[in-house]
């Protein structure tokens, strides 16, 4: 089938590459002539596990068509989807002009029916909107086209994206229209016509719509709640680790995204969150949970910084200290640095005066343009060379490359060996063996002080 995919963003561009896996035809239309140009020669705008591979497959294969021109687009596709930015208004509440710019072009060049798919994420009730809005203009037009408008949440990891595009735990498809419903199954079906594993799910728009936000808003609100308990097991003495693993066991409550941290960023989460609070607004309704997951997750992304500051405070302050930080994308597998907790951790350690050593596998391209003109900011090759000089290392993103640190050669280029995990990747008594005062979330810390005193024990 050809398909046409408005949006050469990292929803866009990874469906797109997915649905040619599958044997479609895609037409990738993007108004970036650069990242069109770029993607004509297998230049990536992201990065994402397994895109650039998927990427240089399908071209050989000649299975994708990249275009910066509606008309010409829309001469070669019957379905389109729509997967462009859905930016946080001031309030919070969701942007949804670049939805509706797309849909206007499809409704101004369409001179054959349409089926347009809506792959954004958009407010409840946004479907028939667009719906809406392109009738007008193609009374306008003096056309009498059939069209149909559908939403299909996407429901992709950053990281992991390629693996729940081909496997997802579920497609959702928001339609009373049958023949629209029809053309979706076959097309995430064609290469797997039993979809084993991955239930095709059928409801009306606004319950589609609704279901994005309220997966999101339940994931976040398990996080906010592991960090806020985290916070309680660091006044009584308990180990949030311990505690985890206690309620994760439990059938009712499961072990995903049950993990303390320095808070969650990215894309989806924080935008999400407050445009699911401002929609509600709008009808009268005060979501106080949702407005507290938000508060908790503003508050621990400072959390790393206070850790930090408290720790130096005692210790003659933190200006003029090098502290080094491994990870700068909002999670592992990305160079995602939206709404990252990396920039809070800098921005406050920077006006304390301290100067930084920054290290991130993938992020320190989008890193820099986010940073440019900071001064006291150093991006090093490695992991090795941040810690070089350093009084701390602080810990932000928990990269797998970090769980395999040689310790005593990071140990003998620090000035202090002072670890702050973020995302308590270490077991704090094995970081006190190798001689580290170690302070993760929710655990209790442990000092390089005791460290000493065993040593001279065993000694004795």
């Amino acid at each position: 089938m050809h398909i046409l995919m408005i949006g050469m963003g990292y929803v866009g561009l990874t469906s797109a590459l997915c649905f040619a896996k599958k044997g479609h035809q895609i037409i990738c239309l993007d108004i970036d002539e650069e990242k069109i140009e770029n993607l004509k020669k297998g230049i990536l705008p992201i990065y994402e596990p397994g895109l650039k591979e998927l990427l240089e497959e399908n071209l050989l294969a000649e299975r994708l068509l990249f275009l910066t021109n509606y008309r010409e687009a829309l001469q070669k596709a019957s379905v389109c989807f729509i997967a462009v930015p859905t930016p946080s208004q001031k309030d919070g509440a969701c942007d949804i002009s670049y939805v509706l710019h797309a849909a206007s072009e499809i409704a101004h060049h369409m001179q054959e029916p349409k089926t347009v798919v809506i792959k954004s994420t958009v407010p409840v009730g946004s479907a028939q909107e667009i719906k809406k809005h392109m009738q007008s203009i193609l009374t306008l037009r003096g056309c009498d086209l059939s069209f149909q408008v559908v939403s299909n949440p996407e429901f992709l990891r950053e990281g992991n994206a390629i693996y729940d595009f081909m496997k997802p735990d579920r497609i959702l498809i928001g339609t009373s229209d049958a023949e629209s419903e029809k053309i979706l199954r076959e097309i995430y079906t064609q290469d797997d016509p039993s979809q084993e594993g991955s239930p095709i799910i059928v409801t009306d728009t606004a319950s589609a719509e609704l279901t994005k936000y309220a997966a999101n808003a339940m994931l976040a609100s398990r996080i906010s709640f592991m960090n806020e308990l985290a916070s309680v097991c660091e006044k009584v003495g308990a180990n949030i680790n311990q505690v985890q693993i206690g309620i994760g066991c439990d059938s009712r409550i499961g072990h995903a995204f049950l993990s303390a941290g320095a808070g969650y960023g990215g894309s989806c989460f924080p935008k999400d969150i407050r445009a699911f609070i401002a929609l509600a607004k709008t009808y009268g309704l005060h979501l106080s949970l949702l407005e507290a997951v938000e508060c908790v997750n503003e508050r621990q992304k400072k959390l790393l910084a206070a850790k930090v500051l408290s720790y130096f405070s005692e210790r003659g302050g933190i200006a003029g200290k090098t502290i080094a930080i491994w990870g700068l994308s909002f999670k592992p597998e990305t160079d995602d640095m939206r709404e990252a907790p990396s920039l809070v951790l800098i921005e406050a350690l920077l006006a304390e005066g301290a100067e930084l050593r920054l290290y991130d596998p993938v992020a320190t391209t989008n890193a820099k343009k986010l940073l440019k003109g900071k001064r006291d900011l150093t991006f090093c090759q490695d992991e090795y060379e941040a810690a070089t000089g350093a009084s701390a290392i602080v810990l932000v993103t928990e990269w797998k490359q970090f769980r395999a640190i040689d310790f005593e050669k990071v140990g003998a280029l620090l000035e202090e060996k002072v670890f702050f995990d973020g995302r308590n990747q270490y077991f704090a008594q094995e970081m006190l063996k190798k001689g580290f005062s170690y302070f993760g979330i929710g655990i209790p810390p442990v000092h390089k002080e005791l460290a000493e005193l065993l040593v001279v024990q065993e000694s004795e």
